[in-house]
């Protein structure tokens, strides 16, 4: 999901860069991505912020559901990198946008029902509103970041400052 995240937030400009991302997040790329690749992820990431802007939990898990078809294959054990057996949700030989695509709506999935279907929103601070997942230990998270909670704050406490100020 983290991926996901960083992906949308700053969609990378090149397929050399869309490999560096992947592999600092830890994908173990198997083919090098192409322009087709970074295209088809961009369309994609556009069909998962549809879960992440989805109206009520319903409509989040049927939309999610939906990418789940289009991207998992049924679950598999693997030693295919010899880094150890580990499960699959993904056909073999995929495409570099085709596994995150897979790897994204399983994770997406393994997060909201292992933590909450709510654990996964828009930014509430003004003039933000970039995705983010939930990962606080408390569950009410509301800001992409820090820097976005901070400055909010700041912005609250300035217009309580000003009524008070006003006679």
């Amino acid at each position: 999901m983290r991926l996901a995240l960083s992906l949308v937030a700053d969609p990378p400009p090149h397929p050399d860069a869309l490999a560096s991302r992947c592999a600092a997040a830890g994908v173990a790329i198997e083919r090098p991505p192409t322009l087709s690749d970074l295209s088809a992820i961009s369309a994609f990431l556009g069909e998962w912020l549809a879960v992440v802007d989805a109206a009520d939990v319903g409509a989040r898990a049927e939309r999610l559901n939906a990418l789940l078809r289009a991207t998992a294959a049924y679950p598999r054990l693997t030693d295919h990198a010899g880094s150890g057996w580990h499960i699959h949700y993904r056909e073999p030989d995929q495409s570099l946008s085709s596994l995150l695509s897979t790897l994204i709506s399983v994770g997406t999935a393994l997060h909201l029902s292992g933590r909450g279907m709510h654990r996964l929103g828009r930014c509430a601070a003004v003039g933000c509103g970039n995705p983010f997942a939930d990962f606080s230990r408390t569950g009410r998270q509301r800001y992409c970041s820090h820097a976005c909670g901070n400055r909010d704050a700041v912005r609250r406490h300035r217009a309580r400052a000003e009524t008070v100020k006003m006679p």
